[in-house]
């Protein structure tokens, strides 16, 4: 049975509902239904809006990413360190790896604040923007899975995962630098044995992050660029 990342794609705009999708438990785990509430069908011709999640290990430069992501797409950015409960933080600041259960509420939390940007409200007049950026690790495909629920039911809503690629070394020296930051460099390596790459999951895109931040981010504009091409 293929899990709901290694699907093929679907033509554009497809129309999903959870009962169709292959999702294991092992990815549901205990809360996918619990408290998780999702999009009503939308009319036909409204249009399309992204979920651009910017997934890697800590220190590859989601937040740098996503903020770049938001100023070219002009769309809300979500950092996904500020949906984590205090005693993930806290855990994470003491070189303790998370496990499955301490983000599992993480992730349903940071998906549910996704679907509210795209929604209607008074925050944006009613007009709900075209995009939202998050930046969220989604080490794990089961992680990633968790995230694509944001998207079910809905036929105007797509999801894609931008995985930020940098070599072990560079990750190691990079969350060296952030002295402030509760990511400390022992959980790197915790962070790699976990990290599944995104490898045949057709909603993913795999963009190499060693080279200069000028070409960083040309080339994360570029491969949203291309992906929204496909849907004019």
């Amino acid at each position: 049975m293929l899990s709901a990342g290694e699907r093929p794609q679907p033509p554009h705009a497809p129309k999903v509902n959870s009962t169709s999708v292959p999702v294991s438990k092992a990815h549901i785990m205990p809360d996918l239904t619990n408290g998780a509430s999702l999009h009503e069908p939308k009319n036909a011709n409204a249009q399309t809006q992204h979920i651009w999640v910017v997934t890697g290990p800590a220190g590859c430069g989601k937040s740098t990413a996503g903020n770049v992501l938001r100023k070219h797409l002009g769309v809300p950015f979500l950092e996904g360190d500020d949906y984590h409960p205090a005693a993930n933080k806290e855990k994470m600041g003491q070189g303790i790896p998370l496990t499955d259960e301490d983000r599992w509420d993480w992730l349903i939390s940071l998906r549910q604040a996704a679907i509210e940007a795209l929604s209607p409200s008074e925050a944006n007049n009613n007009h709900p923007p075209a995009g939202v950026v998050v930046a969220c690790s989604a080490l794990k495909q089961k992680y990633r899975d968790v995230m694509r629920v944001a998207a079910y039911g809905s036929p105007n809503v797509q999801i894609h995962f931008v995985y930020l690629k940098l070599d072990e070394k560079v990750l190691f020296q990079r969350v060296t630098q952030r002295q402030s930051h509760y990511m400390k460099s022992s959980m790197v390596q915790s962070q790699l044995a976990a990290l599944e790459e995104p490898k045949g999951e057709w909603d993913a895109i795999t963009i190499n992050v060693e080279g200069s931040m000028e070409d960083v981010q040309r080339n994360v504009i570029q491969a949203v660029s291309e992906k929204l091409a496909e849907y004019e």
